[in-house]
């Protein structure tokens, strides 16, 4: 069965909240000293998501994935009075942080920089947890992809990756366009194309959303979803999506 003829529902679109120094922010191409604050809290981030009908909320801790520090106590709150589920990246480097945050209600984590270095650690937990709780993030420029909270290129191609990745049982697959996140420059229609080529499982993309165009891209490039940020903050794109 291809992609495209296993796609049938609407694109789902994720809100997503980033959290950096206890703030709710966005970067611009993911640079951590080029942010814009949304919301001093991401609780009342999150919490405004919900009440328009977000009923799946993406987290993501930027200071733990740059290595500056952690919001650990600002995502248990988040998760523990939302009241919908939320995936939860940045930062897990190993089996023990993400199970810390499986056991503390986060209901998928999205593993980045230790999935890319240790494929196996995907396998075991999605062993241990089901894969429907364990999500890959490949987040690159181009096809090569970076790591470390963006900061490095990992010398290692997309293509290298995803066949490791499918065979460790991984479903879930997030991309991200690294040079267009935080833009609004719209998504590459050519490099969505090749990723969905690539991965013939779940996918779900970030980096440039920008408007009801790329949704309709999603659609007929038989891609699940997209992570968004930015364009449903500042209202380019309108929050719930109806196209």
């Amino acid at each position: 069965m291809t992609a495209s003829a296993s796609f049938s529902a609407p694109p789902l679109i994720i809100p997503c909240v980033d959290i950096q120094s206890g703030r709710a922010v966005r970067l611009y191409e993911g640079d951590p000293d080029r942010e814009t604050v949304y919301f001093d809290s991401p609780l009342a981030a999150a919490r405004h998501w919900v009440s328009l009908g977000a009923g799946l909320v993406h987290l993501v801790d930027l200071d733990a994935a740059t290595g500056r520090g952690e919001n650990r106590a600002v995502i248990a709150r988040i998760v523990a009075e939302l009241g919908v589920p939320v995936e939860v990246g940045g930062g897990i480097r190993d089996r023990a942080g993400a199970e810390t945050l499986l056991k503390s209600g986060v209901d998928r984590v999205v593993l980045g920089t230790a999935a890319v270095k240790s494929p196996e650690l995907v396998a075991e937990l999605i062993a241990a947890h089901g894969p429907e709780r364990v999500v890959v993030s490949l987040d690159a420029r181009g096809l090569e992809v970076a790591t470390h909270g963006w900061a490095h290129g990992s010398g290692l191609q997309v293509a290298e990756l995803t066949p490791r990745l499918a065979e460790a049982g991984l479903e879930t697959l997030i991309f991200t366009d690294v040079t267009r996140d935080g833009t609004l420059r719209g998504l590459d229609r050519d490099l969505m194309r090749e990723v969905r080529r690539l991965w013939t499982n779940t996918l779900i993309v970030g980096g440039g959303v920008a408007n009801t165009d790329d949704v309709r891209l999603l659609a007929e490039e038989g891609i699940q979803g997209a992570i968004v940020g930015r364009a449903i903050y500042e209202g380019t794109l309108a929050y719930p999506v109806r196209l």
